[in-house]
């Protein structure tokens, strides 16, 4: 059997497996059952789970993964964001000092901001092109401990997209900090982070992810994220079935707000995470049993063609035995007729039987294995192997016989042999006008 458009015929065993996965799966199209087949190499097993996968959300093996990061729900109205301003001036001295430096740093950034809008139009961002992810993580990582030492939280050292796969599919918080170079909070905020509580908050409560804007990847989770200021941390979860964000943390945080933060921004959003894990427990469940219910099927498929297999081979080994003995009936046959045809010739080859008053005649009596005497008149010149072919030739002879003479005890070279290719004639035998010769029976030998 073909499958329909394709021109390569099926083995019996591939077009079994191509049945039997259709009925598994209930895919109607044969077509696509081949291909999922012939991509699995006609793994019937891995096939029908890759397709149960598939049903679960779970994307197949053969689909090549999207080059695009894992999207990120950024609009929800829900998202808790907390904002740290600066503290104001204090005293005439402070509000002196605000208000002599306000031109000049209201200048410097304009000023800056108008360089980099006319930049870009000479050269692009080259912060737009993100060759190497997982180096820019790393390369900050290594940076961050340079300056801030080793006592940190623990960076995951991945590329965003993965940590965001990693918290969907661990079912945990993901703590995203963007890193601000030139920003004059981030020192002080890197070290809060470093602070003994910040970092065990972090290390048992959730996946932290970081880097620095001014590298590729920083950047485009930037763009993604859209900070307003530094320094900036988003709390990112699976929240109906889609990866949002649903906390924003900006500006200068001291440690016990930041640690109290967090905590809000979890509570908030624990019967959410509760109900996902909920929610994928009972898709797993779904999925053991239905794999419990496919392997028992399969299991059950293959005891009934491991039946159908003994069955099929108990017929051929019957069929075997039942050609066997019928060939060997026939082989039989051949040779019984074969045995008659020459013992026939032989008895027409025969030299006619002298008279008794020849003077050269002999007359032989032979007794036969089952008893039975012959009597047969032959010439002293004739050849003993006229007497073994005149035996022969009867029906009451063996087919393999010796013929032995008395008195002296000798048997009769009546065959033609290597020594002595022309058998003696009666009269060299030593054979007298009335003898009495034993026929021996040497089929068994």
């Amino acid at each position: 059997m073909a499958a329909p458009g394709n021109e390569e015929e099926l083995t019996q065993d591939q077009t079994e497996k191509l049945l039997q996965f259709q009925d598994l799966t209930g895919i109607d199209s044969m077509d696509q059952c081949r291909r999922t087949l012939e991509q699995h190499h006609w793994n019937i097993e891995a096939a029908v789970q890759d397709r149960l996968n598939e049903q679960e959300g779970v994307p197949s093996v053969f689909n090549p993964p999207s080059s695009r990061p894992l999207q990120v729900h950024t609009a929800d109205h829900r998202v808790y964001s907390y904002v740290v301003s600066r503290p104001q001036p204090r005293g005439l001295l402070g509000w002196s000092y605000y208000l002599i430096m306000l031109p000049f740093r209201f200048t410097y950034y304009t000023l800056l901001d108008i360089f980099r809008f006319a930049i870009r139009f000479i050269r692009p961002d080259p912060r737009s092109r993100v060759t190497d992810p997982v180096g820019d993580v790393v390369a900050f990582v290594r940076n961050f401990e340079e300056q801030y030492g080793r006592i940190h939280p623990v960076f995951y050292q991945g590329t965003y997209s993965q940590a965001l796969n990693d918290a969907k599919r661990e079912l945990r918080y993901l703590l995203v900090y963007l890193h601000g170079d030139d920003h004059q909070d981030t020192d002080e905020f890197c070290r809060t982070m470093c602070s003994p509580e910040v970092v065990n908050f972090i290390n048992t409560r959730m996946l932290f992810w970081a880097c620095s804007t001014s590298k590729p990847e920083g950047f485009r989770v930037s763009q993604a994220l859209r900070e307003n200021t530094y320094p900036f941390l988003a709390m990112i979860m699976l929240k109906e079935q889609r990866m949002t964000v649903v906390g924003r943390l900006e500006g200068l945080l001291q440690p016990e707000d930041f640690v109290n933060q967090l905590t809000f921004i979890m509570d908030a959003n624990a019967t959410y995470l509760v109900s996902e894990r909920l929610d994928r427990e009972e898709r797993n469940q779904t999925q053991v049993l239905r794999q419990q219910q496919d392997e028992a099927y399969l299991a059950s498929l293959r005891a009934d063609q491991e039946k159908e297999r003994k069955r099929k081979e108990e017929l051929e080994k019957r069929r075997k035995a039942e050609e066997d003995i019928r060939q060997q009936i026939l082989a039989e046959e051949r040779r019984q007729r074969s045995l008659q045809e020459e013992k026939e010739r032989k008895s027409e080859c025969l030299p006619p039987e002298p008279f008794s008053e020849h003077p050269d005649s002999v007359k032989i009596v032979f007794k036969l294995p089952n008893d039975t005497r012959v009597e047969r008149r032959f010439l002293f010149t004739e050849s003993l192997t006229v007497i073994y072919d005149f035996l022969f030739s009867l029906k009451e002879t063996p087919e393999k016989f010796q013929i032995v003479a008395n008195f002296p005890r000798r048997v009769l070279p009546c065959l033609p042999t290597e020594k002595e290719p022309n058998p003696p004639t009666l009269q060299q035998a030593g054979l007298s006008r009335c003898e009495v010769l034993f026929v021996q029976d040497l089929t068994d030998d």
